[in-house]
């Protein structure tokens, strides 16, 4: 027998089961540690109350101590950024969807989506004048693509920018755009002459407004605005210069959803820990609920989901750290955890009985924030069709 084989095993971790906390250097757990601590302290005590007021108050404070933390844009490097590895933010958008999607949506709309587009096709000037405000929370950026009529085609997008002189004339409206009311620039992709263009848009500029869309009954703690540009005058810096066409903005999305993959997660791991610990103390015939056989059964199969999905996670975050990470393996990784995720949500409120429906727990609050998680950034059909593709190499889109 070897050596190997007689050493003693580390006692199993009901919180990690399959030891995925092994595969993390240090630094990833300080990381890990230091979002958990501040989402604990700053969100978890008064999410209910965010939530069924449908607000985000302090958002603004809010954004500037997830820049101290070195949350935003977190990936990035340079111009303030943290430059920290792709599983480091992953980590952290773990932490953040644990506590509310619409932390982690906050997060992930202001580095991955606004703060990337700029750092990636931005100009120097772009570059120096957004990024490092928005790196600290200073400014809050929001991304402009989707249309009332348009979210799954962009290509069909009706927002239009036409030259005059040597400016940019900006019209059209973007819709369910997060962060978009309070932001200071906007990152939006219009049609163009000369193709799809992006522009960074001070929301300040005259003909551009941001009303906030209310009544949602998903993302409720989160700011979500429609975006107007009535006939919105651009000088030529205003145009993110270094791409053409919807490259841009899918590369942006891509960038994004990795986030979401962990982030799902997140928002099933607070669920499946909120339904073991009350399997643990909730007694019905005498006994915890958690020593009945069709309760262990759910419990393992969302414990078995929520690993492998973190596990999947980590693969992808290794890959993007690698520089070997494809478009369509993100399409893997936002198909299965978030489909798995809502699942993990729903069956821990089917243990919780008619204390899942409570604010006094999260996991109808999870549900529901992931129903929109499901369809944002691309639709399960979307990328299932984005999968089918890279599988049989036959375009299904068209």
């Amino acid at each position: 027998m070897s050596e190997g084989a007689t050493r003693s095993l580390p006692p199993f971790d009901p919180a990690d089961p399959l030891g995925i906390d092994d595969l993390l250097a240090p630094e990833d757990l300080a990381v890990r540690a230091t979002v958990r601590q501040w989402a604990a302290t700053r969100v978890l005590p008064h999410i209910a109350d965010w939530y069924e007021r449908g607000e985000l108050p302090g958002i603004r404070e809010l954004a500037r101590e997830l820049g101290s933390l070195g949350a935003l844009g977190m990936s990035l490097t340079g111009y303030g950024c943290t430059g920290a590895s792709a599983v480091q933010y992953g980590l952290a958008c773990l932490e953040l969807e644990a506590a509310d999607s619409g932390i982690r949506s906050l997060v992930s709309v202001q580095g991955s989506l606004a703060m990337y587009a700029i750092h990636r096709f931005g100009s120097t000037e772009q570059k120096e004048r957004w990024l490092p405000p928005m790196a600290t929370g200073e400014v809050i950026g929001c991304f402009g693509l989707t249309e009332p009529d348009h979210g799954s085609d962009p290509a069909a997008m009706r927002t239009y920018a036409k030259r005059d002189g040597s400016d940019w004339v900006l019209t059209g409206r973007k819709m369910w755009i997060t962060n978009g009311s309070v932001a200071g620039v906007a990152v939006v992709w219009a049609r163009t002459d000369e193709g799809i263009r992006g522009f960074a848009v001070p929301t300040d500029t005259p003909g551009f407004s941001a009303p906030e869309i209310r009544h949602k009954w998903s993302l409720r703690a989160s700011v979500t605005s429609e975006l107007v540009m009535d006939e919105v005058r651009l000088p030529a810096g205003a145009v993110l210069p270094e791409v053409t066409g919807l490259r841009g903005p899918l590369s942006c999305l891509s960038h994004a959803r990795y986030g979401i993959v962990w982030g799902a997660m997140g928002a099933a791991r607070a669920s499946f820990q909120a339904a073991l610990e009350y399997a643990g103390s909730r007694e019905q015939f005498g006994r915890p609920i958690g020593g009945f056989q069709l309760t262990q059964a759910k419990l393992a199969d969302m414990a078995v989901e929520l690993h492998k999905g973190v596990l999947l996670a980590h693969h992808l975050g290794m890959r993007m750290d690698a520089g070997t990470l494809r478009p369509e393996q993100v399409s893997f990784g936002k198909l299965n955890n978030v489909r798995e995720a809502i699942e993990i949500c729903r069956t821990a409120r089917t243990i919780l009985g008619a204390n899942g429906i409570s604010l006094e727990y999260p996991v109808m609050r999870h549900a529901t924030n992931l129903e929109s998680v499901l369809t944002y950034e691309g639709t399960v059909e979307m990328h299932q069709l984005v999968l089918g593709k890279a599988l049989t190499g036959i375009d299904a889109f068209r």
